[in-house]
C-alpha cells in the first residue's frame, strides 16, 4: 500500500492577486486532465556520458558547459537515424550512453535494441528488442524478458532461447515476488559481468484466488457476459506464496537454485552479487518479519556460504534495499539500517564484520544515490536539515564527513550523478518555487544554476498554501501540517473545511516542496471556497524507527489520535467552521476516513473514503502482518481496528468508492462494510469504477475528482 499514497502532481504558488485572474478547471489539475501538461513546471531530460552532460529532446541533443550551463547543439535524431540506417526516426527521449569509456549511445527503433558510436556515425551493434523486455545488461549485452509466463534470454549475438518450460499464473517467473514488498521492484538481477542472471520463481499455486471479474466493454458485441479474473491473494494469517531464487548460466544454459531449504517460512529479498560474481547476498526475513539475517550463497552450486548479519527486533525490521560493495575496494560493503532507531550507514567487511557507523543522528538516509569514485565517497540523500526536507550530501568513507552537495540548501533535492559520481544534476523544488536544476561539483559542492521553470500558473488565482507544527498526541512528538486557504481569504469569514488524510507507512503529505507538496485537488477545492487541513501523523515516514512503529498491532489508533489533535488545532482558528468539517483519504486514508468517521461521528459531517482497508484480516500477507501481526496472535488487535463493529455508528454523509477490480485492497472490503451499514441502518453512498484497480487511470481520474468534489458541494458546503 505504501505505493498508492494517492499523491498526485506537485503545483506551486506564485504572489498574485486573485481579482480578474484565470480560474482552475480539474482539466488543468488533475493528471488525467485534458489540459495537465501545460499547467505542470517544465522540466528538461538530461543525461550523463562520463563528464559530458546532455539535454535530451525528442529530436536533438544537446550538450551542456558544466561551469556556465550554457548547450550547444550536439545532433539531431535525423542524424542518427542516418547514421543507424533506420527507416523510422528514433526518438532521443529514451537515449542514454551506458558506457562512459565508449561513444555508443543505446537507442530504440520499434523491435530493436540499438547502439549507435556518435563519433563515427554508424551503427555498432542492434539486438531483436522485446516487448516484454524486463532487464538488460550493459556488461554482456544479454537481456532477459517474460514471454508465456516463462523466462527468456535473447544474447548479445542475437540468440533467443526458452529457460524455462512450465510458467503459469501458478508459477511465476523472473518477475517481482512477496507482493512488492521489502523493496522489490523486480524479478531478475544480471551479474556484473552480465554472464550470470539471478531470477525469482514465484509458486502461488497454493494461494486463495480471490475472485475478481472483468467486465465487457460497453460497445463489445462479441462479449456477452461478465469473465473470471481471478488474483491470487494471500490475506493475513493465510498460506502464503513459496519463493525461490535461481541462478542461470549464460554460457551452459544451466540453472540451480539456491539452497535456502524450506522456503515457505520466509521473504527474500534484495539480491546483490559479489564484486567477482562468486557470491550472491540475499535478505532473508521470517515471515514474523521481526527477524532479518543476510545469507551468501555460492552462485555456482547454489549452496550456502554463510550467514554473516543478523538482525532481530521486538516489533519488524524491514530491509528496503540490497548492500552496496565500495568500487575502489571490493572487499568491503555499505548496509543501511535503522537499528539505532534512524536508518543511517554501516561499513562491513565482506565477511560481515562491521567496521563503523558511516552516518548517525535523528535523521534519516533517504536515498543511496551512488559513489564518488575520485574522491572516495558516498553521495546520498538525507532529510538531516530538516524532516521536511530532502538534500544530497557526499559522505567521505573515510571519515564520515558530510558535505552537502545541492544548491540552496532548501527544498526538495534529487540528483542524476555521472558514472564516477564527480558531478550531479540537482533536481529540486521549493515551497514558492516549481523546479529549478543545478550543476554541482561533489569535490567542491560549488553549483552552477541550469535551468529555472517559470511559473505554470501565472496568471490564475491561486489559493493560499501553508506549512506548521503541532504536537502528537504524546505531547511531544512535532507533526507537520499544510494548510490551503481559500482565494481571497477571509479571516472574519468562516469556511467548511476538509481534512485530506493519508496517515499510513511509507508515505507522508507535507514537504518542502512547491506549495509543499500540496495536492492538485486542493487548489481546485480551495478555488471554491474550502479551507484544506493536511496532517503526517506517527506511523508515517521519514521520522524514524519509533515514529513509524507507534501504530504496531493497533493500525489506526495512534493515528486517529494524532489526527483529532489536528481538529483540536482546527477549533482553535476562528475561520474554520467547525460544524462544516469533512474528511477525505484514499487506500490507508479511505481506512482512515471511515475510522475519523464512524468513531467521531459527532465531529465529521461529511466524508469521502477511497479504496478503503476495513478489516486488515482481509489485507496482504506481508503489509498485513509487518503491522498487526496475524489475526490469530493478536485477535484484539485486529478487533480494535476493524471497521466492521463501527458501522453503525456513521452519522454524517459517507461516499465510499473502489475500483471493481482492485487487486490491492479488495472490494471484499467494501463490500463487507456495506453489509454492516444496512444490518445497522446506516446510510453511506456507494460508487464504483468498473474495470479499473486501486487508482483511476487517465481521464477517469478527472471525472473522480469531480465526483469527490460535488459529494462536499451537496453536503459539506
Amino acid at each position: 500500500m505504501k505505493r498508492f499514497i494517492y499523491c498526485f502532481a506537485v503545483m506551486l504558488l506564485c504572489s498574485v492577486t486573485a481579482s480578474a485572474q484565470k480560474q482552475f478547471t480539474l482539466e488543468d489539475l488533475n493528471f488525467g486532465g485534458k489540459n495537465y501538461q501545460n499547467m505542470i513546471a517544465k522540466n528538461k531530460t538530461l543525461t550523463w556520458h562520463d563528464n559530458q552532460l546532455y539535454h535530451i529532446e525528442k529530436d536533438s541533443m544537446w550538450t551542456v558547459d558544466l561551469k556556465s550551463g550554457k548547450e550547444k547543439l550536439a545532433f539531431t535524431s535525423q542524424q542518427v537515424k542516418s547514421w543507424a540506417g533506420l527507416d523510422n526516426t528514433p526518438n532521443l527521449k529514451w537515449a542514454s550512453f551506458p558506457y562512459p569509456d565508449k561513444p555508443l549511445m543505446l537507442i530504440f527503433d520499434h523491435d530493436k535494441r540499438i547502439l549507435v558510436d556518435v563519433k563515427k556515425h554508424k551503427q555498432e551493434w542492434t539486438q531483436d528488442y522485446q516487448g516484454q523486455d524486463i532487464d538488460w545488461s550493459k556488461a554482456s549485452r544479454n537481456a532477459a524478458f517474460v514471454k508465456d509466463d516463462n523466462l527468456w534470454i535473447t544474447t548479445a549475438a542475437g540468440k533467443t532461447s526458452q529457460i524455462t518450460t512450465d510458467g503459469s499464473r501458478n508459477i511465476v517467473y523472473a518477475q517481482s515476488v512477496h507482493r512488492n514488498e521489502f523493496g522489490i521492484e523486480k524479478g531478475t538481477f544480471w551479474s556484473n559481468s552480465g554472464n550470470q542472471l539471478a531470477f525469482y520463481r514465484m509458486d502461488q499455486s497454493m494461494v486463495t484466488d480471490y475472485p475478481l471479474i472483468t467486465v465487457p466493454e460497453i460497445n463489445d458485441s462479441t462479449q456477452v457476459e461478465a469473465t473470471p479474473a481471478p488474483e491470487k491473494y494471500p490475506m493475513a494469517g493465510q498460506t502464503s506464496h513459496k519463493v525461490q531464487v535461481g541462478i542461470l548460466d549464460i554460457a551452459s544454459g544451466k540453472v540451480i537454485y539456491l539452497n535456502t531449504g524450506d522456503p515457505t517460512d520466509r521473504y527474500f529479498t534484495n539480491v546483490c552479487w559479489s564484486p567477482d560474481d562468486k557470491l550472491v547476498y540475499l535478505f532473508e526475513l521470517n515471515r514474523d518479519q521481526n527477524d532479518c539475517r543476510l545469507v551468501s550463497y555460492d552462485a555456482s552450486t547454489g549452496a550456502k556460504v554463510g550467514e554473516i548479519y543478523r538482525e532481530t527486533s521486538d516489533k519488524y525490521v524491514e530491509p528496503q534495499t540490497p548492500i552496496a560493495f565500495l568500487p575502489w575496494d571490493a572487499t568491503k560493503f555499505v548496509m543501511q539500517s535503522q537499528k539505532d532507531g534512524y536508518n543511517h550507514l554501516y561499513l562491513h567487511n565482506a565477511d560481515g564484520s562491521l567496521i563503523r557507523q558511516l552516518t548517525s543522528g535523528k535523521w534519516v538516509v533517504m536515498e543511496m544515490l551512488g559513489f564518488d569514485k575520485e574522491r572516495k565517497a558516498i553521495i546520498i540523500a538525507s532529510n538531516e536539515i530538516s524532516p521536511i526536507q530532502k538534500n544530497i550530501f557526499s559522505v567521505d568513507v573515510a571519515t564520515g564527513k558530510r558535505t552537502r552537495v545541492d544548491e540552496g540548501g532548501k527544498g526538495w533535492h534529487g540528483a542524476v550523478l555521472n558514472d564516477n559520481g564527480t558531478w550531479l544534476a540537482d533536481y529540486y523544488s521549493e515551497p514558492d518555487v516549481p523546479r529549478n536544476i543545478a550543476i554541482v561539483s561533489t569535490a567542491t559542492g560549488k553549483a552552477q544554476r541550469y535551468f529555472t521553470a517559470p511559473d505554470p500558473w501565472q496568471g490564475y488565482s491561486v489559493p493560499q498554501y501553508s506549512c506548521g507544527t503541532i504536537k502528537a498526541a504524546d505531547g511531544v512528538t512535532d507533526l507537520y501540517y499544510r494548510m490551503v486557504k481559500p482565494i481571497d481569504f477571509d479571516p472574519t469569514k468562516k469556511y467548511p473545511t476538509v481534512v485530506y488524510v493519508y496517515g499510513g507507512p511509507h508515505a507522508h503529505n507535507v514537504d518542502a516542496r512547491w506549495h509543499y507538496c500540496s495536492r492538485s485537488w486542493e487548489t481546485y477545492m480551495a478555488q471554491k471556497g474550502y479551507i484544506l487541513f493536511i496532517l503526517d501523523n506517527r506511523g508515517s515516514e521519514n521520522r524514524g524507527r519509533d515514529f513509524e512503529q507507534a501504530t504496531f498491532r493497533q493500525l489506526g489508533q495512534v493515528e486517529m489520535q494524532d489526527q483529532m489533535r489536528g481538529v483540536d488545532y482546527l477549533r482553535t482558528l476562528p475561520y474554520v467552521d467547525m460544524q462544516r468539517l469533512g474528511v477525505h483519504g484514499w487506500s490507508f486514508g479511505g481506512f482512515m476516513t471511515i475510522s475519523l468517521m464512524t468513531n467521531y461521528p459527532d465531529v465529521f459531517k461529511v466524508g469521502v473514503a477511497g479504496g478503503p482497508v476495513i478489516d486488515w484480516k482481509w489485507y496482504e500477507v506481508m503489509y498485513g502482518e509487518r503491522y498487526m501481526d496475524t489475526p490469530q496472535t493478536n485477535p484484539e488487535g485486529y478487533a480494535k481496528t476493524s471497521l466492521i463493529h463501527t458501522a453503525k455508528n456513521l452519522k454524517g454523509r459517507l461516499q465510499i468508492i473502489i475500483g471493481l477490480n482492485d487487486p490491492t485492497v479488495v472490494p471484499q472490503h467494501a463490500y463487507s462494510f456495506l453489509k454492516a451499514c444496512i444490518g445497522a441502518d446506516t446510510q453511506p453512498d456507494f460508487f464504483v469504477y468498473p474495470g479499473q484497480g486501486h487508482n483511476m487511470a487517465g481521464h477517469q481520474s478527472v471525472h473522480l475528482h469531480e465526483r469527490i468534489t460535488r459529494y462536499f458541494d451537496d453536503y459539506l458546503k
